[in-house]
């Protein structure tokens, strides 16, 4: 059995986080149980310089006439707010177009690697060398990727790491062309787009798998990231993550004419910070969104 080392450190279960409600001056912040990871990938306390324009695409991951005023728009958010690390990746599913701003190394990809985890693990189900219905902890393997999909479970995350293994996660990702470090749980904001839009595309695994997937990634335990800033008429397919100074999410906006993927990875002090980060997300949310409605 694969020692899920990063994990098993520190044996917390991660719990909904609430957000920042402002009023009058009041902050209500938030009382979370941390997940289990570790890495100094994107070092704390060393912001990152607002992004420079990123070159012109051949195809622009938005409609013409949007990406001038979406690299202005999220260029603008993170010239604001320059003492927190953010990284964005906005990818188009279809043409695998794609456009970069801020930080562009590795984080610790918290619990967005779920879904890596969860690819994983379907794959082995469609190859026959598992099964959903395969005793799991005291349910069944399905019933976890469920858990942790949806409700962002560790203990879940861990049981089903060590069914898949560490290095079975890496050749997967690098199959896609994404460079994972399992022992750190690093992802870049891109590597990240490129798996969901892998997955969304139906390029990872079959209609049924697929289908099911995506549905653990609507209407999760939390959605108060990118979900809270998207408008009506936009389905959101994402998983989030929180860890220490870690606040992510990466989801799929899609309407009935075009989709889009976004991942925004931040990371900032500690969890004092998690409101601001939070607007942060928003923001760039709102902007991308803008692009689709």
């Amino acid at each position: 059995m694969v020692t899920f080392s990063w994990r098993k450190r520190r044996s917390f279960r991660l719990a909904r986080t609430l957000f920042l409600v402002a009023a009058l001056g009041v902050t209500i912040l938030v009382f979370l149980q941390l997940a289990p990871q570790r890495s100094a990938a994107v070092k704390p306390g060393v912001a990152a310089a607002p992004a420079p324009a990123p070159a012109p695409s051949s195809a622009a991951p938005v409609p013409d006439g949007h990406t001038a005023g979406l690299d202005a728009a999220i260029q603008g958010v993170l010239a604001d707010n320059n003492q927190y690390q953010v990284g964005v990746a906005v990818r188009d599913p279809d043409s695998g177009a794609l456009r970069t701003y801020g930080v562009d190394a590795p984080f610790e990809a918290a619990s967005t690697a779920k879904v890596l985890t969860a690819v994983s693990y379907y794959k082995l189900v469609e190859a026959g060398q598992a099964s959903l219905d395969d005793p799991m902890g005291e349910y069944t393997a399905g019933f976890q990727i469920r858990e942790m999909i949806q409700d962002s479970d560790n203990d879940s995350w861990s049981l089903l790491v060590n069914a898949v293994g560490l290095s079975a996660l890496e050749g997967d990702a690098a199959a896609m062309g994404v460079a994972y470090d399992s022992a750190e749980n690093t992802l870049t904001p891109a590597g990240m787009a490129q798996i969901l839009a892998d997955l969304y595309g139906g390029k990872l695994l079959n209609q049924e798998h697929t289908q099911q997937l995506l549905s653990y990634m609507q209407n999760t335990n939390d959605e108060d990231l990118i979900p809270a800033a998207v408008p009506a008429g936009v389905a959101v397919f994402h998983k989030y993550g929180l860890l220490d100074g870690e606040l992510h999410d990466a989801a799929i906006l899609s309407t009935p004419a075009r989709s889009v993927v976004l991942v925004i990875y931040t990371k900032g002090g500690d969890i004092t910070d998690v409101p601001e980060r939070t607007a942060i997300i928003h923001e760039i949310t709102a902007a991308v969104a803008k692009t689709l409605t």
